[in-house]
């Protein structure tokens, strides 16, 4: 008969595969977590120390520019874009729905709705896509144009309502079946080539561009010469402006098309000049021989 004390004399090199040696048994390490398990596969319990939590992460600092109040609201941006595409989802429809029921020429009003609101997506879609910096809500143009600009499609719209629908005695002139449709046609044409035009402008220009003119040079800013710039000195100014003027023959207006293109060609004219002194300041010689070689496409300004 063995005693607690033979037990207690005995080290695990005895070789008796039967007994735990708890007093023994080497000290635990501290950085242990799981329970061990003897020769008998009977788990022992150990105390665990358990690693104390990390502080939270705290959420990254949000610009307060987003937020409802600033200049880029990520609530004002979405709402904007949620109503723009509404819109044009619901004039393209009732464009599509007048033509094919009854081809009457109320159809102009709502495409020129639509138009708009592609335009205006556009000018915020690009800018965020190509120079994110300035994707504020101003970039869709909606507003920031001023009254001026909000004036002149209204009464676009309102002449067209009169001319075809409301008044039309007010409107007196009048075209053959075919010169109309020669006369969409081209303002077709012209949108065309004016949003393809300004969009591309703008993709190519990148960080370059803006819808404001730049009295400082910022770093990095620099002097596009390549695509469509290799030919247009301002591809933006030229899309922009035979895209107004075609979706005034569209509508088939000739008072805002005459207003048009007086307020349109007077505005770049002003806005040119005083652009490119800066342009000049910014980059001396190099912009004068690249004015030399490109042009504007707007008639009567080089």
């Amino acid at each position: 008969m063995t005693s607690a004390s033979d037990y207690q004399s005995q080290s695990p090199a005895s070789g008796n595969p039967n007994i735990s040696w708890p007093i023994s048994r080497p000290a635990e390490s501290s950085s242990s977590l799981d329970n061990t398990i003897n020769n008998n596969n009977t788990f022992h319990p150990r105390q665990i120390r358990r690693k104390a939590p990390s502080p939270p992460t705290p959420p990254p600092s949000l610009d307060r520019s987003n937020y409802p109040d600033g200049p880029k609201s990520l609530s004002g941006i979405s709402l904007r874009a949620f109503l723009l595409g509404v819109s044009l989802g619901l004039t393209t429809s009732l464009t599509a729905v007048i033509l094919i029921t009854t081809a009457h020429p109320l159809w102009r009003a709502p495409f020129f709705l639509s138009a708009l609101s592609a335009f205006h997506f556009l000018e915020y879609w690009v800018t965020a896509e190509y120079n994110t910096h300035y994707a504020s809500i101003s970039a869709f143009l909606l507003s920031s144009n001023g009254w001026a600009y909000n004036l002149a499609h209204s009464s676009a719209l309102l002449e067209c309502l009169l001319s075809h629908t409301l008044w039309p005695a007010l409107f007196p002139w009048s075209l053959s079946p075919t010169a109309t449709k020669a006369q969409v046609a081209l303002g077709l044409v012209l949108m065309t080539i004016g949003q393809i035009t300004r969009t591309l402008a703008m993709v190519q220009a990148g960080s370059n561009f803006n819808h404001t003119v730049q009295v400082e040079r910022k770093d990095g800013h620099t002097l596009v010469q390549h695509g469509i710039y290799a030919v247009l000195r301002h591809p933006s100014y030229f899309g922009f402006f035979w895209w107004g003027l075609g979706t005034q023959l569209v509508l088939g207006n000739v008072v805002c098309f005459v207003g048009y293109a007086f307020v349109l060609w007077n505005f770049f004219h002003n806005r040119i000049y005083r652009e490119e002194k800066f342009l000049i300041a910014f980059f001396g010689d190099e912009y004068v021989e690249y004015r030399k070689r490109s042009w504007v496409g707007i008639p009567g300004l080089r």
